[in-house]
């Protein structure tokens, strides 16, 4: 049976092309080993479930390993200890009949579990008696963990955790994994429908999980080099596989849906260009993460007004573990941080998404404004210089007597908003991460195999001008072009009206407008 990538539910080897974690999981069964109480908790489809299942998989010899969800339970289990007990009583009974242990099955058969003291007297019993450690898995366990059902539950699990130092290991379960987006550690419950406080976890037993599920280049390039090895398509892996990290940074879900975009979609087109086309796709697709993705905007205005200053504005921003915002930004691995702990959209894919969103919002707003009035491709090139020329002269004729008071570096929301239209199904871009900041913003646009380089300035002076045309210059070298765009907005009351033009600078061709 042919192997395929995988994006749905579990992976599994015998079926699927995956990355060889044996590094990170060798962490995991050392905290397995050591009899901690731990939560997997990264963003939606981040290999959480993968995990669980390779704990089943690998650690089943040692121990019995009961795997469980919350997933599609609804909320009748959760309206009272009683309802809750049974219910998960009956799943642990369904796990210990699957494993084929029918005599310990009825150890734990006993329709007296009806609260949490009985439920934690049936564990205490069960795991006495069975001749192996016990090893309970929980996944989508932040389906209902702001319940104080819930929280009852972890409570009686943490008092059954701390009577092991009294009554040995075997007095529980030797180790607790429950898996799903929110740190179980740091709740929030929910009281009322319209309001909602911090409760002090008892999930405080729990140990650090510090393990990276990141895919690194070179675990691609093994997953792309198995791959190779049934389909002989003659990829250059290295390459292919760098190309892929670029626009994921290893992001689970988002290695292996354009790794099966090109699979089974793109006719096997291993190919850098292939890559970026998959890209495209993705990010105009409609899906799961993505929902996920912009509907927290929607719920939450100050990681909205947060995430624009950061990714339209390019707002610099230090990363603070403290501050609510961010925690739950990086929780859901919309942003992450640099070694100088500069904040930084997690990936590009995320960022062109976000970037479509914002830019929606925008279009509306000025729908009638930006409008189309050229053909900006021929003989299926990108006129680029067009493109600026444009914009240049809308944004003068609309914007420059506008009674609303403009900001100028709202300008690059503008830009990009008037640029997608034009690449929309062939083209996209996207934003050089380590170029972003408030004074300049480069953005590399892809129209079919040809980049072109767009810098995005604020006005800050000769001096700085200056600098922007050497940093395009040397950015530009870098990317091995020999042409670049620089956009400057500039609203100051004395600035010099000049129509936009090529210079020469540094060995390169910059076309210059200043708005």
């Amino acid at each position: 049976m042919r192997k395929r990538f995988n994006i749905t539910g579990s992976c599994n080897p015998e079926r699927n092309y995956m990355v060889q974690t044996d590094k990170r999981f060798k962490s995991i069964e050392e905290l397995i080993d050591f009899g901690e109480y731990f939560t997997i908790n990264r963003a939606r489809q981040y290999g959480k479930t993968t995990t669980l299942s390779m704990i089943w998989r690998k650690l089943s010899d040692r121990y019995l390993v009961i795997k469980t969800s919350f997933e599609g339970v609804g909320d009748a289990p959760f309206k009272d200890e009683e309802s809750f007990a049974k219910m998960f009583s009956g799943r642990i009974l369904r796990e210990i009949k699957s494993a084929e242990n029918e005599q310990y099955a009825a150890i734990w058969k006993n329709p007296d579990i009806v609260s949490f003291d009985s439920l934690g007297q049936a564990i205490i019993a069960f795991c006495r008696a069975f001749p192996k450690p016990v090893v309970l898995l929980i996944d989508e366990v932040d389906k209902s963990s702001n319940n104080q059902i819930f929280v009852g539950f972890i409570g009686m699990l943490r008092d059954l955790y701390l009577g092991r130092d009294e009554n040995g290991m075997n007095y529980t379960f030797h180790s607790v994994v429950l898996a799903g987006v929110y740190d179980v550690k740091n709740l929030k419950l929910k009281l009322r429908t319209d309001a909602e406080r911090k409760y002090n976890s008892p999930w405080n037993i729990a140990a650090d999980f510090k393990v990276d599920m990141t895919f690194h280049p070179e675990e691609i390039a093994q997953m792309l080099g198995d791959y190779e090895n049934d389909m002989h398509t003659g990829m250059d892996i290295k390459a292919v596989s760098e190309e892929i990290y670029k626009y994921t940074f290893g992001y689970p879900f988002l290695v292996s849906k354009l790794c099966k975009v090109i699979d089974e979609e793109l006719d096997q087109n291993w190919t850098v260009e292939g890559v970026q086309e998959a890209t495209k796709q993705t990010i105009l697709e409609k899906n799961t993460l993505f929902t996920s993705l912009t509907k927290s905007l929607e719920e939450y205005p100050e990681l909205k007004r947060f995430i624009y200053s950061i990714s339209i504005l390019g707002d610099t921003v230090t990363y603070d573990i403290n501050n609510p915002v961010m925690d739950f930004a990086t929780m859901f691995s919309i942003i992450k941080y640099d070694a100088n702990r500069k904040v930084r959209i997690h990936n590009i894919i995320f960022e062109e998404v976000l970037n479509n969103y914002f830019i929606a919002e925008q279009s509306i707003a000025d729908m009638g404004k930006l409008r189309l009035q050229y053909n900006y491709v021929k003989d299926d090139v990108l006129d680029m210089e067009m493109v600026v020329r444009r914009f240049a002269d809308l944004m003068h004729e609309e914007y420059r007597e506008s009674t609303v008071p403009f900001l100028e570096r709202e300008g690059r929301l503008l830009f990009l908003t008037f640029l997608k239209p034009v690449i929309n199904g062939t083209g996209f871009y996207y934003v050089e991460p380590q170029t972003r900041d408030n004074r300049r913003m480069d953005l590399v646009v892809t129209y079919g195999k040809k980049e072109f380089i767009v810098e995005l300035k604020i006005w800050h002076g000769d001096k700085y001008e200056q600098s922007g045309r050497d940093q395009l210059s040397e950015y530009l070298a870098v990317k091995g072009l020999e042409e670049g765009y620089l956009v400057t907005f500039d609203f100051s009351k004395n600035k010099v009206e000049s129509e936009p033009h090529w210079i020469e600078h540094n060995g390169k061709r910059l076309f210059e407008a200043i708005i």
